[in-house]
């Protein structure tokens, strides 16, 4: 490694283990909280233009939020696995084998999501279909697959180099990245919906570019050696442990995305059945929300690498530290949040609804819903980051898999069939609290943990 590496390296492992923990997370955070943030304007800004083309558009734009979450579902297994992987061999100064874990991660990301742009541009009608297309909005969601398809092996790659970066310490370059694109997003989808006249195909042209362009920037300071990790197909090295690793730990957001595209495609096609109003109302709440989920999570991805980083060095106290600030931001944070949206809801749905009634009301009724159960979202998310940074893969399974599956399927039908649309609506909210009943015996458990290391340590 040259000069400029090593001063890189040691200045990131002096961020990690000296700088005061209320200073180290934000600033890892900040960052990644400003991408996602992004990310979810260009994700509103496709629904808002989109939704002048009236609630058929709308209700399909919302439809294609699952395909969305299918090529996450590509990218973040490795993305999380490699992510906790990487942060852990940094702590422990294996610089090399870090960089086999990402090289392993990226290219496994790219075949894969190739993959899926094969199969789903080949079944592209069954495949509308089965995430909820109803046949008055069947054609525009065809529309909007198809150049998001095309985008799918550069979005699953940049889950993986945005992970990994963070977990190096380079949270703003993967803001730049991110945020780059979405800001292109922003600025192409007026220009291809209504100037070139594609309607919601310019939607998904849009985004399609805005992610390829992110792929430029994020992968940049890998080909130019700025990063601390070496990007190379010489790196490429999917060995049994690399493998165990990035998988038992990063089983849990696939399981957790894909948990998410089926709780997606049953409540498109619960609330389909009801009308493409409650089906767009859904959908446009699912999108605002995305900015305090978004804010959460990017807390949350700041946090994890830094309580990796010191369990790997065996600072445990700064992993007990890193936990309880992280744990009282998240909860009041989101209880600041919570009582914005609650405010602001049905101004915030009227953006989108126009003159429709029906998804106005379910739109403002499932924001307020999801509000009210935003601070115990907060903490749980936490809690799941904690389990991810010590390598508890059970842990991170059972708390990522909660919220849009083991707590949230069992559920939907039966508000569906007893509440209709104001069930559908609620559902998100109260599979939130319930997850509550796992993170607490998970935490104890993590607690334990960390309280068996501490004592070893001290003997």
């Amino acid at each position: 490694m040259d000069a400029k590496g090593e001063k890189r390296q040691q200045d990131r492992k002096n961020l990690m283990l000296n700088e005061p923990i209320h200073r180290v997370i934000p600033k890892m955070a900040v960052p990644t909280i400003v991408a996602f943030l992004i990310n979810s304007i260009y994700s509103l800004a496709d629904t808002y233009f989109v939704s002048s083309l009236g609630t058929n558009a709308t209700a399909a734009v919302s439809v294609n939020a699952s395909l969305d979450q299918l090529i996450m579902m590509c990218g973040s297994m490795l993305a999380m696995g490699a992510n906790s992987y990487i942060a852990r061999l940094l702590g422990k100064n294996d610089d090399k084998k870090a960089s086999q874990v990402l090289s392993t991660a990226f290219f496994s990301a790219f075949a894969i999501g190739a993959a899926l742009l094969t199969f789903g541009s080949v079944f592209m009608v069954p495949m509308v279909r089965l995430l909820g297309a109803t046949p008055t909005c069947e054609q525009y969601s065809i529309d909007y697959a198809t150049y998001v398809l095309m985008a799918a092996p550069f979005m699953a790659c940049n889950f993986v180099m945005n992970q990994c970066l963070r977990s190096e310490g380079s949270a703003t370059l993967s803001m730049i990245g991110m945020g780059f694109g979405g800001i292109l997003n922003c600025v192409l989808d007026p220009i291809f919906i209504f100037g070139f006249d594609m309607g919601v195909a310019g939607a998904s042209l849009a985004t399609a570019i805005s992610k390829v362009v992110s792929f430029t920037i994020l992968i940049f300071p890998y080909l130019t050696r700025r990063s601390l990790l070496h990007l190379s197909i010489k790196n490429f090295k999917p060995t049994r442990d690399i493998v165990t690793e990035v998988v038992s730990v990063g089983s849990s957001s696939m399981f957790r995305s894909g948990l998410a595209v089926v709780a997606g495609i049953l409540l498109n096609t619960l609330a389909g059945d009801i009308s493409d109003s409650v089906l767009a109302g859904i959908g446009v709440c699912t999108k605002i929300m995305m900015f305090p989920f978004g804010i959460i999570l990017g807390f949350g991805n700041g946090f994890q690498p830094v309580v990796g980083f010191n369990w790997g060095a065996k600072r445990y106290d700064r992993v007990k530290e890193a936990y309880r600030f992280s744990s009282r931001v998240a909860f009041w944070g989101g209880a600041l949040m919570a009582a914005f949206c609650i405010v602001f809801a049905d101004q915030l749905i009227i953006l989108f609804a126009g003159t429709d009634q029906e998804m106005r009301r379910i739109g403002a009724f499932a924001i307020i819903t999801q509000a009210i159960a935003l601070p115990i979202h907060a903490w749980v998310a936490i809690v799941n980051m904690y389990c991810v940074g010590l390598g508890n893969a059970k842990g991170a399974l059972a708390l990522s898999t909660a919220r849009q599956g083991t707590c949230f399927i069992p559920i939907l039908f039966p508000l569906a069939w007893i509440f209709g649309a104001y069930g559908v609506g609620s559902v998100q909210a109260l599979a939130d609290v319930i997850s509550v009943v796992l993170a607490i015996p998970i935490l104890k458990g993590m607690n334990k943990k960390l309280e068996a290391a501490i004592a070893q340590s001290e003997g």
